[in-house]
């Protein structure tokens, strides 16, 4: 699809590959001196592309509430015993998909997932509010999930994720507030950030990172 069919279908646009990235920082740069100087101590941003898909979502799903360590042991089990697609979360039993790791919770959200029926390619081709909607009707998957997946494994450039604590304690620290912003407040002010919301929140998140080692934060 093209970047003019993209904005046709009003999903805007698409960030493919690094210099798509670095582009949204040069304009946040220019738009707001403070996105400068946290680009000067950030370096290039990451591009953090990743596959879009039911099992991308699945991964969220065994990922939430757990160490990273945690969730990447359990992935592994459910990729051994080949639980990660639809079909095979369907005809597998509780006790396969507890003996891979899941909580009983998560087998249910699993389950939910597999049920939904989601057609994965067509959501390629809504907009980004559209694409909230489909996946948050799910249940286990929240606005975060569902923003977090249209940015990274669907590449929207005007995506933001304000719910997440990081990017709070970022835009704190970075705009000098008095406190963290709450979710509400955040997504007015990344209001401003468009068409580069993304961007945005990948400069906050590497800002975040840079500022808390600075800071001997643990």
């Amino acid at each position: 699809m093209s970047s003019q069919q993209e904005s046709a279908k009003g999903i805007g646009r698409i960030i493919r590959s690094d210099a798509c990235v670095a582009e949204g920082a040069e304009w946040l740069a220019a738009q707001d001196p403070r996105f400068a100087i946290a680009l000067e101590q950030t370096g290039q941003l990451p591009l953090r592309r990743k596959p879009d898909g039911f099992a991308e979502l699945l991964s969220a799903i065994v990922s939430q509430q757990v160490s990273v360590a945690s969730a990447r042991a359990i992935w592994g089990r459910m990729e051994t015993a080949e639980l990660t697609a639809p079909e095979r979360i369907l005809q597998a039993s509780e006790e396969d998909l507890r003996g891979a790791g899941l909580s009983r919770q998560k087998v249910r959200y699993a389950r939910a997932l597999a049920e939904a029926g989601i057609d994965f390619n067509g959501l390629r081709g809504v907009d980004d509010a559209e694409v909230v909607a489909t996946l948050t009707q799910v249940s286990g998957i929240g606005v975060w999930t569902a923003e977090i997946y249209a940015m990274f494994s669907l590449g929207r450039a005007d995506v933001f994720a304000p719910g997440d604590l990081a990017l709070q304690e970022g835009a704190r620290i970075l705009f000098d507030l008095p406190e963290r912003p709450k979710e509400r407040a955040l997504r007015k002010m990344a209001e401003a950030w468009s068409p580069w919301r993304s961007v945005a929140a990948r400069l906050l998140w590497a800002y975040y990172h840079v500022a808390k080692d600075r800071e001997g934060i643990r």
